[in-house]
């Protein structure tokens, strides 16, 4: 049988005392950035992310910075086989300003001590400003719109200068950039950022980049974050009816709501042993009863899709069980 993983131990016996740090860089994506031309005082942060590739559960002892520039963050120091991890490189804009080098320390105590070195570069710009310091769209049910408003502010001392255009790799996302006010070797633009109304369920975490005639390859980054949320919520996400003997019957609820109220057109399920009532009411939060009917032994784990008249909107969890064989009788001892 081959093992999917190598334990660290064996890597260390392939590359040698010489580059025993290597099975440490190795878990890295990449281990260098650069955040360009940033603006005074903008967010600008960048997350390292890394792969527990052994077999060993994998910890972080300790991050450290070169340069005050930048700051390190491990959320999560422990990755059990397989896991993902970063590290987040937090470039101190408000705090410095200008050409910066920073060098981040990672160091690593299990399964081996190691050290892992990240590069970080970036100019901070004193004549360039944002308020507020990036986009935040903040949280947003899924269906609705959404804008946001930045200033920017240019006081460089060019009576010409300008934001050309503004780029963008998210399609969800509508961008409108003007000028507000000028004079004085300075000025002003509002940015504007609208998310459209068809943008799906998650995270979004993303740059602008602002274009201006300064010459080529200027681009001003702009972070832009948010949550798009569904409409339907479902609790809990996963649902665990225990230990059952084959014909047993267990039942347990499910909360389904919304912020308006809603009906429940169908919950399904592909496998039989699992069963629901359907409520009727048209109501904003609905309690709905699941019975599992124990069959054959083993593990049963499946899909249940709860479906509703909320623009076709519907939701999953997570039902599982395990099915044992009821205890054989022992005859009692004859006397």
């Amino acid at each position: 049988m081959i093992r999917p993983l190598l334990t660290a131990s064996l890597v260390l016996f392939l590359v040698g005392s010489a580059s025993a740090q290597e099975w440490a860089k190795k878990m890295f994506e990449t281990t260098s950035h650069d955040f360009g031309t940033v603006a005074h005082g903008a967010k600008a942060e960048y997350h390292f992310q890394f792969t527990n590739l052994y077999e060993e559960e994998l910890h972080v002892s300790g991050v450290g910075s070169s340069c005050g520039c930048t700051t390190p963050e491990c959320p999560k120091p422990t990755l059990t086989r397989l896991e993902k991890g970063e590290i987040i490189a937090v470039f101190n804009t408000g705090t410095f300003t200008g050409s910066r080098h920073a060098t981040l320390t990672i160091k690593f105590d299990k399964p081996f001590p190691a050290e892992v070195q990240l590069n970080i570069t970036g100019t901070i710009r004193t004549d360039l400003s944002m308020n507020p310091n990036f986009i935040d769209l903040g949280q947003v049910d899924r269906g609705q719109t959404i804008e946001k408003r930045m200033q920017i502010n240019y006081a460089g001392g060019r009576s010409d200068w300008k934001i050309m255009d503004v780029l963008s790799l998210n399609q969800n996302l509508e961008v409108e950039v003007s000028p507000a006010s000028r004079g004085g070797g300075q000025a002003t633009y509002s940015l504007l950022v609208r998310l459209k109304k068809d943008a799906p369920v998650g995270f979004i975490k993303d740059q602008l980049l602002l274009v201006t005639n300064e010459g080529k390859g200027i681009q001003i980054p702009v972070d832009v974050e948010g949550r798009v949320v569904p409409e339907l919520t479902v609790s809990p996400t996963s649902l665990f009816f225990g230990v059952a003997q084959p014909g047993q019957t267990l039942t347990k609820q499910i909360v389904v709501k919304a912020k308006k109220p809603f009906t429940v057109t169908d919950v399904q399920c592909d496998d039989p042993s699992f069963s629901c009532t359907l409520p009727s009411e048209k109501k904003a939060l609905h309690l709905i009863p699941i019975t599992f009917t124990a069959g054959q032994t083993g593990k049963i784990s499946q899909k249940i899709r709860v479906k509703t008249d909320l623009n076709d909107d519907s939701a999953e969890i997570t039902v599982s069980a395990q099915v044992t064989a009821p205890p054989a009788n022992v005859a009692g001892a004859s006397n």
